[in-house]
């Protein structure tokens, strides 16, 4: 008698708007929808998952060190049965050695996709300019969009909903707080920043953000009191002072930073279901104390799980159709 066996069949995911992750503003409601219920099913059946990017390579670009970044992709294309190519760009930067036109030119020959974390955001927009597969973003001055889309996905988790949420940010006006600002916007999810006079996010990120929470009810609010940032807050985020690349300037920023520390007095501002959030590393007993980031409250560690299975939806979404 014969035995009939069954097997499990993943459905192809649809495509995204876009065919590389630059920047948040270019992701549509849409694409991140995708994105998120691409990576909770990621996450709820990897095995399902363990050879839709069989024989894809991945290049990996990185001008800063790295633990989080670095691992979840490296883990998540050798997980979906890829490989990656590690490029330490430390020394010399990128482009210094050779045009970055020229390197994307000879990438675009030999792997199905780059990730670059890089210094500046011209880095990235010319390595897609001149490449045919597709480019993700892995952090730059101006955005850092696959952290962004992990903290949206964890608050998902959490709520259940992102519409209707506040989140708080306190501390630097960075690259973050851009990635915050725009997706918050987008999902409906209102960011209150609070961050030193002079520090501010970038003004025409402000307004792209500001735009963007016009049409989903949303608000944007940024201005210097901590407190007005937390309050009521569903989540408390912060991160960092001195951000790589900015040593220099240290001991200053730890002297105009220091009432924007998350304690737990911060924290009792918020909502009283809040939780902490930071996209680590974090230096503890500067921005952050031990007390709130050890807590019941702190989801950091969730928020760096979830590098992992949003990048791996994002390397499905992007490199699945990629050149074979």
């Amino acid at each position: 008698m014969a035995v009939m066996t069954m097997t499990t069949t993943v459905k192809k995911p649809e495509t995204l708007s876009v065919r590389d992750l630059l920047a948040d503003p270019d992701l549509t409601l849409d694409d991140l929808k995708l994105i998120f219920n691409l990576s909770e099913r990621v996450k709820a059946t990897p095995g399902d998952y363990a050879q839709v990017l069989r024989g894809k390579q991945l290049a990996m670009i990185f001008e800063k060190p790295s633990l989080r970044t670095r691992t979840t992709f490296e883990v998540g294309i050798t997980s979906l049965g890829g490989f990656a190519v590690y490029l330490d760009h430390t020394k010399p930067r990128l482009g210094e050695r050779e045009a970055i036109k020229d390197i994307a030119r000879n990438l675009d020959r030999w792997v199905h996709g780059i990730v670059a974390r890089t210094f500046v955001q011209e880095s990235v927009l010319e390595l897609a300019a001149n490449a045919a597969i597709p480019v993700i973003n892995a952090l730059t001055d101006m955005y850092h969009p696959c952290q962004a889309l992990a903290d949206f996905f964890t608050l998902r988790e959490k709520f259940g909903t992102l519409k209707g949420l506040k989140l708080g940010y306190v501390g630097d006006g960075n690259n973050v707080c851009h990635s915050l600002m725009i997706l918050g916007a987008k999902l409906g999810t209102s960011v209150s920043v609070a961050t030193p006079p002079g520090y501010e996010p970038k003004p025409e990120v402000l307004e792209a953000a500001r735009a963007l929470a016009a049409e989903t009810g949303a608000t944007i609010e940024v201005g210097h009191e901590p407190i007005q940032a937390a309050e009521g807050a569903h989540a408390v985020y912060t991160d960092v002072w001195t951000s790589m690349g900015q040593e220099y300037a240290a001991h200053l920023r730890n002297q105009v930073f220091a009432p924007y520390r998350v304690t737990r007095s911060l924290m009792a501002a918020a909502d009283s279901g809040a939780l902490f959030m930071h996209c680590l590393p974090a230096h503890r007993g500067q921005e952050v104390t031990d007390e709130v980031i050890d807590s019941p409250q702190s989801v950091v560690f969730d928020q760096a799980e979830n590098r992992l299975h949003a990048q791996k939806a994002l390397m499905i979404l992007l490199m699945q159709d990629a050149r074979t």
